[in-house]
């Protein structure tokens, strides 16, 4: 089984590290970002399964970056957790309002911790999953109605078979299933080949030669 990717974001080395071996120690592919900057550039190269992001950071904060992943296609639907210090009531609201899915205050609780990146992280395989379901549904559908319309039609005598296994003339057959009225003529080739002394003659009143 693949193991979960988390990227970390948080300015404080002392994070990064405790972030690091704790989610390394519950078989995670942990990758580090100590700047909203180098996070992007991460994110240009890999996609994670799930960020936690710090809210405060220098020069690019939190807000900031959630709002770049958040509206880069390729991205947006990573989940982002904030680790903030801040439990403010504006903060939080600003947080989810720009796309969080939870947040995780400082100083952390290791088991709080693990238990929403094992949440969040499972719910982010779960839709991958039915997005890949989904996709496969409607391969398979596409594939099934193109075998529907495909007509068998006998090689020797040109009868067709409709959807009970039964075979029928032509004419008959639209006339069933499509409600076709059929009248018969000959082409040109019948003609030369059933009345040739008279196909030359008709076939020159018609323009056709």
């Amino acid at each position: 089984m693949t193991k979960a990717r988390i990227l970390v974001v948080d300015d404080t080395a002392y994070n990064l590290k405790i972030l690091f071996d704790l989610l390394s120690q519950e078989t995670y592919d942990v990758l580090v970002a100590q700047s909203g900057k180098k996070a992007l550039e991460i994110l240009s190269a890999t996609e994670p399964d799930l960020i936690l992001l710090d809210v405060m950071m220098p020069e690019m904060n939190g807000f900031d970056v959630l709002k770049k992943i958040k509206t880069t296609p390729v991205w947006r639907d990573i989940p982002v957790v904030f680790l903030t210090a801040k439990t403010d009531h504006e903060s939080l609201v600003e947080g989810f309002q720009l796309g969080a899915v939870d947040y995780v205050t400082k100083p952390f609780q290791a088991d709080e911790l693990i238990a929403r990146v094992h949440t969040h992280s499972s719910l982010r395989k779960a839709h991958q999953d039915l997005q890949r379901q989904h996709t496969e549904l409607e391969r398979a559908y596409a594939e099934i109605k193109t075998l529907q319309s495909l007509l068998p039609i006998c090689f020797n005598c040109k009868k067709v078979k409709d959807d009970t296994g039964y075979w029928m003339k032509l004419e008959e057959y639209l006339a069933n299933t499509m409600h076709v009225k059929v009248s018969h003529g000959l082409c040109d080739d019948c003609l030369k080949e059933l009345y040739p002394l008279e196909a030359e003659r008709i076939l020159k009143s018609r323009g056709s030669i």
